[in-house]
């Protein structure tokens, strides 16, 4: 079963991996003062499409390609109605959706990187 999420754009340091992601949908919305990246007046969001077969690669990839520089303020994510893939830069779990205690370890690390529990809605 395929995956769904969102990508921002302005997340991405090297943004060549657009290229290769299967995009149905971009929005272009204003960035507030509640999103916690004062550095952005606005971002892009792409809605994506993951080929079950290809999710882990396509995470590795987007791990790569996370901003290094604000790197403690984003992640990646997509999911089918089994698992929950969450990517940071350099760091991809795997959530199995029967089991939401997995969550924990993923919130115990966005934490360690100082993202707010706020942007932290992917439950």
């Amino acid at each position: 079963m395929d995956f769904r999420g969102i990508i921002i754009e302005e997340s991405l340091e090297d943004k060549r991996i657009l290229k290769n992601l299967n995009i149905f949908r971009t929005q272009v919305e204003k960035v507030t003062s509640e999103h916690n990246t004062p550095w952005l007046k606005k971002w892009t969001l792409h809605s994506i499409d993951v080929k079950e077969d290809r999710a882990m690669e396509t995470a590795e990839r987007i791990a790569m390609a996370i901003d290094s520089k604000h790197q403690n303020s984003w992640y990646v994510d997509y999911r089918n109605s089994e698992y929950h893939f969450i990517i940071f830069k350099k760091k991809i779990f795997v959530v199995d959706l029967s089991k939401k205690e997995e969550y924990n370890d993923v919130k115990k690390y966005a934490f360690k990187l100082g993202i707010l529990e706020e942007q932290l809605d992917f439950e």
